[in-house]
């Protein structure tokens, strides 16, 4: 599994965490910042990963920020994009096994490292259920093509 991981400066620290613990695991991944603490847009930084999954060049992708939701939404004008904003375990299982999520989007200001640690481990070990899922997530590709 390929993992493309990026962050805005306010959620530099939880992303060199969720490195570490991708490093541990054994994972690809590729890491597209922002190099320092300084203030960036978020957008600019959610583009890259999501559009890399969104090409298959990644299976999957983190995004980081204060709150999880400026990077989710900015991933999620990408056609092919499934971002779920999550901060508990719960959700990282029924975001995978339901709505077959392909990008991970949480908030350093709002989790911990060891509850993120908990929700990245959770939301990469979980396989999409298909079944009456696929159905449902049929019907939101369809639509980003209508």
């Amino acid at each position: 599994m390929k993992i493309a991981i990026s962050s805005d400066h306010g959620g530099n620290n939880l992303r060199k965490e969720i490195i570490q613990q991708l490093e541990e695991l054994g994972l690809s991944y590729e890491d597209f910042g922002p190099i320092n603490d300084d203030s960036v847009d978020y957008p600019d930084y959610a583009m890259p990963v999501a559009e890399g999954v969104a090409n298959g060049e990644f299976d999957r992708g983190i995004l980081i920020c204060g709150t999880g939701i400026g990077m989710s939404i900015a991933a999620n004008k990408v056609k092919g994009i499934r971002c779920a904003l999550v901060h508990d375990v719960f959700s990282a299982k029924a975001t995978r096994c339901h709505n077959d999520s392909n990008v991970l989007a949480m908030g350093e200001r709002v989790i911990g490292p060891g509850l993120a640690r908990e929700i990245v481990a959770t939301w990469l070990g979980q396989d999409f259920e298909g079944g009456r899922h696929e159905r449902r997530v049929e019907k939101i590709t369809a639509l980003e093509n209508a």
